[in-house]
């Protein structure tokens, strides 16, 4: 047994990458620039992408004229972001439920379901504690997250997916307020089970972490920004401003 939270070694494996690779980087660069318009983010502020994995978020804000700071807690991860680490586009490993030292920004952007990844319920609010506490007055908090109640109504619980000759098989389950995945698959004669679990944080549960310090603007259900619609909507775009 290992007490290393599970997010802390699956994101750090090539596996977690290979299973992933699929994400679509077109739609990832048009949601970021419809983001950054939207929030009329002047060019040179300081922004924060908070868990940004291997840093194509974060790129994406560079090239937008933005002064990034990409921080995640896998350290393979950052090793790959800093390839492309340039004057004003940074990274470096970190948790999220600390403050960065010394820092302050104008945006924080939590993407992709970066969120919710703990045991205890407790740990979301230092999160959000540790990024009021690094961003300035009146500057924004953009998170993106899973839609609790289609996840539920829509869940798969089992599927096969092919990747770089490498078969995972995938199961899901949802109990105690979360989902989990479980993603079984065998390399080179050797057997690996990995889980991961998210918890089921509706709207309402952010409202109330977001209450003491922070103003909720909008609301979108989607990477193209419309309406947040519960029952249908793919995802939860919140974006805070702090008080």
């Amino acid at each position: 047994m290992t007490d290393t939270p599970w997010f802390a070694s699956w994101f750090d494996t090539s596996y977690y990458h290979k299973l992933y690779n699929h994400r679509s980087e077109e739609e990832a660069q048009a949601f970021i620039e419809r983001l950054v318009d939207f929030l009329t983010l002047k060019p040179r502020v300081k922004v924060l992408d908070l868990a940004c994995g291997k840093g194509r978020h974060a790129r994406t804000l560079h090239a937008l004229g933005l002064n990034v700071l990409g921080t995640d807690l896998s350290p393979q991860s950052i090793a790959f972001a800093n390839k492309s680490a340039v004057d004003g586009l940074q990274f470096q490993v970190h948790d999220m439920r600390e403050a960065i030292p010394n820092q302050s920004f104008d945006a924080v952007f939590n993407l992709f379901t970066s969120f919710g990844y703990f045991n205890s319920t407790t740990e979301n609010q230092r999160v959000i504690d540790a990024v009021a506490s690094m961003l300035k007055p009146n500057g924004f908090l953009v998170i993106d997250f899973l839609n609790a109640y289609r996840v539920i109504e829509t869940l798969v619980p089992k599927e096969v997916i092919d990747r770089e000759e490498i078969c995972f098989n995938i199961s899901r389950e949802i109990r105690e307020g979360k989902v989990y995945k479980h993603i079984r698959f065998s390399d080179a004669g050797q057997a690996h089970h990995f889980i991961e679990q998210v918890q089921l944080l509706t709207l309402g549960d952010f409202e109330h972490l977001l209450s003491q310090d922070f103003e909720i603007l909008y609301t979108f259900g989607s990477y193209e920004l419309d309406e947040f619609n519960p029952s249908s909507s793919r995802r939860l775009l919140i974006i805070a401003k702090r008080k």
